[in-house]
């Protein structure tokens, strides 16, 4: 299945400064400077560019990831320069709408192949809940992306990475070069203008109990890196 994007069209909700998304701090501003290429004159350049400058420049990592309020908003994933696919599509979302982009997240349920065996045993399988994408609207339209593995990572698990070029969908990450197919959705929670906060750590909590134990609120240290030559399972 595809991950539902709301048909509805944007509104000044969609560009607004959020809790999360907090697209006027000077860390924003300073990171969506530093990912536009020279030229980025239009909609789709700057998206494409704010796209890679997430990907490839905030690495992807579970371990040790702060989950609090504070480390899901967008200047502090700048600010820490890593995070898992809530961080970075926060982040994401947050550029999108600093240059004039309207933005959304989308929360789905995935069957996830970019893992270890310790993060499988940590997360109780290869089922992840509350995997986030962006949504962003260009030329009329809605697109989901994925600007969340970034091409290092993905060379250490041997997959190609996701690109986008600002015309289509980009959530179908291939495996290893491509054989076998995409990430597999299993439920979609809807689209959201602002991180549901509560609802994200409520499902954390009680679907991957191993995952966030106690009360706290930082996953267990480690290094997705370090693990990689023990990848997840193949279809």
């Amino acid at each position: 299945m595809n991950p539902d994007t709301s048909q509805t069209p944007p509104s000044p909700a969609s560009l607004r400064v959020t809790d999360f998304l907090d697209h006027d701090s000077t860390e924003v501003g300073a990171f969506v400077a530093a990912a536009l290429s020279p030229g980025s004159d239009t909609p789709i350049r700057r998206a494409v560019d704010l796209y890679y400058g997430v990907r490839d420049g905030i690495r992807y990592e579970v371990y040790g990831v702060d989950l609090s309020r504070e480390g899901l908003r967008a200047s502090s994933v700048v600010s820490s320069g890593s995070g898992m696919c809530l961080h970075k599509s926060v982040l994401y979302a947050a550029c999108l709408r600093r240059v004039g982009v309207p933005s959304r997240l989308v929360l789905t349920d995935v069957r996830n192949h970019l893992s270890s065996p310790r993060l499988r045993s940590l997360v109780g399988g290869d089922v992840f809940h509350q995997h986030c994408l962006t949504a962003l609207h260009l030329q009329g339209r809605w697109l989901t992306v994925t600007p969340v593995f970034n091409r290092v990572l993905c060379a250490l698990y041997k997959m190609r990475s996701l690109e986008f070029d600002g015309t289509a969908d980009s959530v179908h990450h291939p495996y290893h070069g491509g054989e076998g197919g995409g990430m597999e959705f299993l439920r979609t929670h809807g689209t959201f203008e602002d991180l549901p906060y509560a609802m994200v750590l409520q499902d954390l909590r009680e679907a991957h109990p191993g995952l966030l134990p106690g009360t706290g609120d930082a996953v267990a240290p480690g290094s997705l890196a370090d693990e990689a030559d023990a990848p997840g399972p193949r279809p």
